[in-house]
C-alpha cells in the first residue's frame, strides 16, 4: 500500500461529522508517520469528483454514521473501483440499521434486548423503562431513556428528528462491555463505566467522563461468551477490517446492543485502547487496517 495514494475519508454530512474529523485526522497522521502517501478527504456531495481529482487509489474510511458507515460510500467506492477499509456494502448497511440488526440477531438466536418499532408519535405499548433510538444513528445521538410514560412522546419526537424509524429497546441494567475485532483478531474485552451512569454522547467524547477497564472485570465464562458472540456477529454480518460490538451483561449473559463497522479513532476511542493494551501502537493499528483494504465484490 505504500506505493499507492491513500485518501482518508472523514467529516462527511452525518451528525457525527466532528467526531469523524477527529478520527480522520488521527488516522492521517498515523499513516504519514508510517511513511504512507496519504491525504485527507472531506466526504461531501462531490466526493466522487474529489477522489478522481486527487487520484486516490485506496480509501481509509474514517466516517461515522450515515453516508459513511451505512454502505453508501462503500457502494460508491465499489463503482469507482477504489479498494477501501472496513466492511462492504451489505455488512455496513445491516449493521448501522438497528432494526435490521435486531432481525438478524434474533434469527441467529444471539442475545439482544427486546424491542419494538415506531415511526410516529403513536407509540406502541412497551414495558418501562426502555431506550429510544433512531434506527440509523450512532454515538447515542437522538437516544433517550424513558422511565415514565409521560416521557415517551418527547423521546420519540427527538429520535424522529434523525430518522423516520425509531427503535424502542428494553432497558437492561448491567455492565456495558465492548469487543473490538481487527481483521478477524478479537481484541481484549473492555468494560465501560460512565461516571454519571449513562454512556451518552458527552460521556463518550469528554475526557474523564468515563472509566475504561481493560481487561474487563468480568468472569472468564462471560469473557469467553462475549468474545464468541462478537466473532459470530463479525462473520454472520459479513464484516471485515475493523469493527466493534457493544454489549450489556445481565445475569451472566452478554446481550448485543450495537455493531460499529467504522469505530472511532479518537484519543478516547475504544478499539485503540484495546489495541494499546496488547503493547501495540496506534500507528500499527492504522497500518494493520489499511493493509486489509480491498474491494468487497
Amino acid at each position: 500500500m505504500k506505493g499507492k495514494k491513500i485518501g482518508v475519508l472523514m467529516g462527511g454530512r452525518s451528525s457525527e461529522r466532528e467526531i469523524s474529523l477527529k478520527s480522520g485526522n488521527a488516522v492521517l497522521q498515523g499513516l504519514l508517520r508510517k511513511g504512507y502517501n496519504a491525504v485527507g478527504v472531506d466526504a461531501g456531495t462531490d466526493l466522487a469528483d474529489v477522489l478522481k481529482k486527487q487520484k486516490v487509489e485506496v480509501a481509509f474510511i474514517a466516517l461515522h454514521g450515515r453516508w459513511g458507515e451505512d454502505g453508501t460510500v462503500q457502494g460508491l467506492l465499489e463503482v469507482l473501483g477504489i479498494p477501501y477499509t472496513g466492511s462492504g456494502v451489505l455488512g455496513s448497511s445491516i449493521s448501522l440499521d438497528k432494526i435490521m440488526m435486531k432481525y438478524i440477531l434474533n434469527g441467529l438466536k444471539l442475545p439482544t434486548p427486546k424491542y419494538a418499532i415506531c415511526n410516529s408519535l403513536t407509540i406502541p405499548k412497551f414495558p418501562l423503562p426502555f431506550i429510544v433510538k433512531p434506527a440509523n444513528e450512532g454515538s447515542t445521538i437522538g437516544m433517550s431513556i424513558v422511565r415514565r410514560e409521560d416521557e415517551a412522546v418527547r423521546a420519540v419526537e427527538c429520535a424522529l428528528k434523525y430518522d423516520r424509524n425509531v427503535l424502542l429497546e428494553e432497558y437492561i441494567e448491567g455492565n456495558e462491555i465492548t469487543v473490538g475485532i481487527v481483521n478477524g483478531e478479537v481484541l481484549p474485552v473492555i468494560q465501560v463505566r460512565p461516571l454519571k451512569g449513562f454512556y451518552d454522547f458527552e460521556s463518550k467524547y469528554t475526557k474523564g467522563m468515563t472509566e475504561y477497564v481493560i481487561p474487563a472485570h468480568i468472569t472468564k465464562s462471560i469473557n469467553k461468551k462475549a468474545r464468541d458472540i462478537a466473532i459470530k456477529v463479525y462473520r454472520s454480518f459479513a464484516l471485515s477490517g475493523c469493527a466493534r460490538i457493544d454489549m450489556i451483561v445481565n445475569k451472566n449473559i452478554p446481550s448485543v446492543i450495537d455493531i460499529n463497522t467504522s469505530p472511532g479513532m479518537t484519543e478516547t476511542s475504544l478499539v485503540p485502547k484495546a489495541w494499546a493494551y496488547l503493547n501495540r501502537t496506534f500507528d500499527e493499528l492504522v497500518e494493520e487496517i489499511i493493509e486489509g483494504a480491498s474491494l468487497k465484490i
